[in-house]
């Protein structure tokens, strides 16, 4: 597949996948399908709704080696955070455990279950922060080293947002449930770019978006709850089947637009029928090769990388982009400039510039960014 089966704008280089991610245009079309559907007979859609939801699911759930009765289908992580976050009981003096790669949406979350709560937000900070460069046996060390009798839920990434670095979410989820503690794994890219299974990891809760790597339309993401947990869970807004407890109390929103999680299969069948792994292994090569020509174009410093991820990370200079304003003020420079998009994102000291891959992405999109940051940092 390139650029012409998306509807990306190809006169720009989309540096930035990891962020919003990008449908194909065969599921575009699907989705369409369906909303004509909805409007042609919106009684018989309703109607049969929950039926096809569950079907969807199914699907969804074979890909992540999930059990279906465990999954439910939420807008995005943020929500799915929420939820899960909504469903542990905490009370004053408690703790909630996040990692300082966490990104802001779920650390507003977790700040905000703290407030009602009485509980308090503890930010485990991981090594290496001038440049990413710890491993993943230093990171669970930092997390469970932050653990105390007071730590009632840890809140952390299966691949972190911002630095793009590869969390070790199976080790932390057996640690810390012998320690006690409930575990939330933030696995926004996870779907689609590794080869996922959720039941595998065990967390209590596994929140991930299927519109990042996995193709399918915004805004679709999956919610998987343990066994233990799924009587607890209540959406954040309650609905006609609230008594039929998880996953339809969450699912069902009334005249919801589902026709994303009713396309989400599509999404993954065309993943699966390119090769997922194929997909995964000439992404992660394809944004290896687009660190080193910016890296060897700009000067900047790449940040230590996991191999089989498709996003990659450079330091920018010390305070070009510190600040959020000063970060999206150059992501926006670039644009309008040199219409490169890719992510810049605020970091003690400077700030870090974050490039994906996906099939639609060449080389020559990463030397156009080159030249774009070597004539702007000039």
């Amino acid at each position: 597949m390139n650029i012409e089966d998306f509807r990306l704008d190809p006169a720009v280089a989309h540096l930035n996948h990891g962020s919003f991610g990008a449908a194909p245009e065969v599921v575009h079309r699907r989705q369409e399908e369906l909303r004509r559907e909805v409007e042609h007979n919106p009684d018989v859609f309703f109607a049969t709704v929950l039926d096809r939801i569950a079907k969807a699911r199914d699907e969804v759930a074979a890909f992540l080696g999930a059990g279906p009765e465990g999954l439910a289908f939420v807008r995005n992580v943020t929500e799915g955070v929420a939820i899960a976050l909504n469903s542990v009981p905490l009370a004053p003096g408690d703790e909630i455990l996040i990692g300082d790669h966490v990104y802001p949406a779920v650390e507003i979350a977790a700040r905000h279950r703290a407030v009602r709560s009485g509980a308090e937000v503890v930010k485990v900070t991981l090594p290496g922060e001038a440049d990413g460069d710890w491993t993943a046996e230093e990171a669970a060390a930092a997390f469970l080293g932050a653990v105390t009798p007071r730590t009632k839920v840890a809140v952390f990434d299966h691949i972190t947002s911002n630095t793009a670095r590869l969390l070790p979410a199976r080790h932390l989820v057996e640690a810390l449930r012998a320690l006690g503690v409930v575990t939330i794994v933030d696995a926004a890219h996870a779907p689609g770019m590794l080869d996922v299974d959720v039941s595998a990891i065990g967390a209590d809760f596994w929140t991930g978006n299927l519109h990042k790597w996995a193709f399918a339309p915004r805004s679709s993401g999956v919610l998987a709850v343990d066994p233990a947990w799924r009587a607890r869970v209540e959406p954040l807004i309650p609905s006609f089947y609230l008594g039929d407890g998880f996953p339809r109390s969450v699912e069902f929103q009334g005249t919801r637009d589902y026709t994303a999680w009713l396309a989400a299969p599509h999404g993954i069948r065309v993943l699966e029928e390119l090769g997922a792994n194929a997909v995964r292994s000439r992404n992660a090569a394809l944004v290896a090769r687009g660190q080193e020509i910016v890296a060897a174009g700009t000067g900047l410093r790449p940040w230590r990388a996991d191999p089989e991820l498709s996003m990659r990370v450079l330091r920018l200079p010390d305070g070009v982009a510190a600040t959020q304003p000063r970060a999206e003020a150059l992501s926006a420079e670039i644009f309008r400039r040199f219409q490169v998009r890719a992510a810049v994102r605020p970091w003690p000291g400077a700030g870090l510039l974050r490039v994906s891959a996906q099939v639609y992405n060449t080389e020559h999109d990463y030397e156009r960014l080159a030249d774009a940051l070597r004539r702007i940092l000039a």
